[in-house]
């Protein structure tokens, strides 16, 4: 087997019952990296003889060790050469003098050996467990003075996203809360509640960005998962508990750290309770309730590298006390609950409103409360574990004019360096920028039209130019976007030697 990382930093976990040391106890190290916990070697040995192990019979064996599993070929494993007996003064296995296969055959004449790490093959670095590290219990897991304050948390995802303000103000502010919380753990003996989020924009606003964003800058693990894919236990899908398995991975499986992350769970809105359906309901209101324990706060049993706790793979517990939960959705159709809410109020008399006077209303969305939710399916419960509500708005064209051009890596910064590979430059002009934005906004679907509206124009462009060496740089005008001309492409030199040529007619007029 390949050893291409430290075994001392992992747990052993026994290949029965998927338990890591720290949970079962000692173990019993067999060929092919296998462990088996003293619990499963009782019933094992149980289950052979018939009747149970005395204390001394069961401590003899766990005392028994293997020397070296590279002794053990195929050959010696079958028994056809080597023997081994173990010695009772030191209790641990040696090699016995050759034998006849005759008198092998006497002595045993109905055994025979497997290499079990023939079929188990190697043991995954990602279903390993990391030990955990002799930190003092009351030495914070978070240095108080390494965490930005919001005001430079808002600061740096300014220069990622565009706009939403209040979005940025409140997750920071909340981000800032929890990991005080984390770090001091209580404050004058004082239980500091979690604030987890729900945040509430449509498609293309950059709820999944600024959390991406988020973690990043914190430098602390981030999971994102989709809800679409939980079911409830038993059925064909995800278990929720793999929500926590993808953070695991992601902290490398150390449990410590992760008990530390950031849990995004996006498309939140599609578990949401199915109305007027006669069917079992295994991925809508059941996941909601499902969700509960690990929003609030207990231990979980999680399995590592795996969405399944029935698959053959280690088992730990994760506490998610400290976990920071974000929850993101589009809620489509939630504007027209809020309309309907808003209509009710006041809707005979000779000051009645209008049925139509929210139709126009771009700030419908922020109008949202708590019940407005709950009528779209989500049951109370859930919602009262996220108390943070808030919503991003829609982009704009000055907003999607913003998202081609001001961030560090924005989209036009991208296709310029792609073609600042092959030496030509590329630029667009204020017409073009609008005309994209303008396009965008007609598909609604966010900041996501405008990287396939930019590769549709980009296309023919990106195939032609490695043809010519002599292209040195390329103009998008608006013309162009819009079908109604080329871009304007000049070769290499032509300024140079158009600039020399009107000097020297400068020269002849003087």
């Amino acid at each position: 087997m390949s050893n291409e990382y430290n075994d001392d930093e992992y747990e052993k976990i026994c290949y029965m019952c998927r338990r890591p040391e720290s949970k079962a106890g000692k173990m019993v190290s067999m060929p092919g990296e296998i462990n088996v916990c003293s619990d499963c070697m009782q019933k094992t040995m149980n289950s052979i003889f018939g009747s149970g192990l005395t204390d001394d019979e069961m401590s003899k064996m766990m005392n028994f060790t293997v020397l070296n599993n590279k002794q053990f070929s195929n050959k010696d494993m079958s028994g056809s050469d080597i023997t081994s007996e173990v010695s009772k003064e030191e209790g641990t296995v040696v090699e016995g003098d050759t034998e006849d296969k005759e008198e092998k055959k006497k002595k045993s004449p109905n055994i025979s050996f497997i290499n079990l790490s023939d079929m188990m093959g190697d043991f995954p670095k990602r279903q390993k467990i990391k030990k955990k590290s002799n930190r003092n219990p009351d030495e914070p897991l978070i240095d108080l003075k390494k965490i930005p304050a919001p005001h430079r948390i808002k600061e740096q995802l300014d220069e990622y996203v565009i706009g939403q303000d209040y979005a940025k103000k409140v997750m920071s502010v909340a981000v800032y809360n929890h990991y005080k919380r984390v770090a001091t753990n209580t404050m004058d003996d004082i239980q500091i509640e979690k604030s987890n989020m729900l945040m509430i924009g449509p498609t293309g606003c950059g709820k999944t960005y600024l959390v991406q964003t988020l973690a990043r800058l914190l430098d602390v693990p981030l999971a994102i998962t989709d809800a679409t894919s939980l079911t409830e236990a038993g059925y064909i899908g995800d278990d929720i508990e793999s929500v926590l398995s993808k953070l695991l991975a992601a902290a490398g499986n150390d449990v410590e750290k992760a008990e530390t992350g950031i849990v995004f769970i996006d498309e939140i809105d599609k578990i949401a309770k199915k109305q007027n359906t006669n069917n079992r309901d295994v991925s809508g209101e059941s996941v909601q309730q499902g969700l509960l324990k690990l929003l609030e706060g207990s231990e979980v049993e999680v399995p590592v590298g795996s969405n399944s706790k029935n698959a053959m793979v280690p088992l730990t517990t994760i506490n998610t006390r400290n976990i920071l939960f974000i929850c993101g959705g589009a809620f489509p159709d939630l504007e027209t609950i809020i309309k309907e809410r808003l209509n009710k109020q006041s809707a005979i008399g000779f000051q009645a409103d209008l049925k139509d006077k929210y139709d126009k209303d771009k700030e419908l969305l922020k109008k949202v409360i708590v019940d407005d939710i709950k009528s779209y399916g989500m049951i109370p419960e859930f919602l009262g574990r996220l108390p943070i509500v808030f919503t991003l708005e829609g982009l704009s064209s000055e907003m999607l004019q913003q998202v081609l051009k001001e961030p560090k890596n924005a989209i036009l910064k991208q296709y310029q360096k792609l073609l600042e590979l092959d030496e030509v430059k590329l630029e667009f002009d204020d017409g073009a920028i609008e005309a994209i934005a303008d396009k965008a906004v007609e598909k609604k679907t966010g900041a996501r039209a405008l990287r396939a509206i930019i590769e549709e124009f980009m296309l023919d462009i990106m195939y032609e130019i490695p043809k010519d060496e002599n292209i040195g740089k390329v103009t998008i005008t608006r013309d162009y976007i819009e079908n109604h001309g080329a871009p304007v492409i000049e070769m290499r030199g032509t300024p140079k030697v158009h600039e020399e040529f009107i000097e020297e007619a400068k020269e002849i007029e003087g």
